[in-house]
């Protein structure tokens, strides 16, 4: 998926869960149900399954363990892409240019690097299931062309009944703005809405604004939770 994945600590870390399962089934104890449900893109719906080209290119380029990533999301020119200020071919010069690498190189680093990615099926049928009696979003800090590559590539824009795209919009989680974007869209209140994202500052950051939200884990553990919240329908 173009754009920014999600970058979130290990598997396992500190999930906050903010109400009982019996105040879930009634919105979290807020006296208002749960009319949407809005995900995160890379980290949740898609993911690096097979980490091993991205491990290969650490050991090439001297990197430690994880420290990929890092280089290529978290630099100036990456963040400028994320609010549509430039795409993949600024990120990848900057990267080829700091990592001292031939144009070859380069474009081997770029190839490699989300072949390891997967779309989790099975966790998108989910969604796709709660649909119409729930509407869905895709919230995601990404690059201009996400929203062509989850219509084109993943073929997973049907299952949402809005995408908010960070380079289309000029800002990216976790402001303020880009998560009433998305109830504006979705059409519903702040507490009416649930979010799943697997990083943290993103989830603290839809609480900001009087959503509820919660930590991705992992697949079984988004749709248990979520389950729980919308009282298992």
């Amino acid at each position: 998926m173009d754009g920014i994945p999600a970058e979130s600590a290990a598997p396992g870390g500190n999930r906050q869960v903010t109400a009982s399962p019996t105040d879930r089934q009634s919105g979290g104890g807020t006296g208002h149900p749960i009319r949407a449900v809005v995900w995160d893109g890379g980290g949740v719906l898609i993911r690096t399954i097979d980490p091993s080209p991205r491990r290969a290119w650490e050991g090439r380029l001297g990197l430690p363990s994880g420290g990929l990533e890092p280089l290529v999301f978290r630099n100036e020119v990456a963040q400028q892409a994320a609010t549509g200020r430039g795409g993949w071919e600024d990120v990848w010069a900057w990267v080829g240019a700091h990592s001292g690498l031939s144009d070859s190189d380069r474009a081997a680093l770029a190839r490699d690097f989300f072949s390891g990615d997967r779309l989790d099926q099975e966790l998108v049928d989910f969604i796709r299931d709660l649909r119409p009696r729930l509407r869905t979003a895709l919230l995601t800090n990404a690059f201009g062309a996400a929203r062509h590559e989850l219509t084109h590539r993943w073929k997973i824009a049907d299952a949402f009944d809005a995408i908010i795209v960070s380079a289309e919009e000029g800002v990216i989680k976790p402001h303020p703005r880009i998560y009433r974007l998305a109830l504006e869209r979705l059409g519903v209140a702040p507490q009416e809405a649930l979010f799943i994202d697997d990083v943290e500052e993103n989830v603290v950051g839809a609480r900001a604004v009087g959503m509820h939200a919660l930590r991705f884990e992992s697949p079984a553990q988004a749709m248990e939770d979520v389950r729980g919240w919308i009282g298992g329908r």
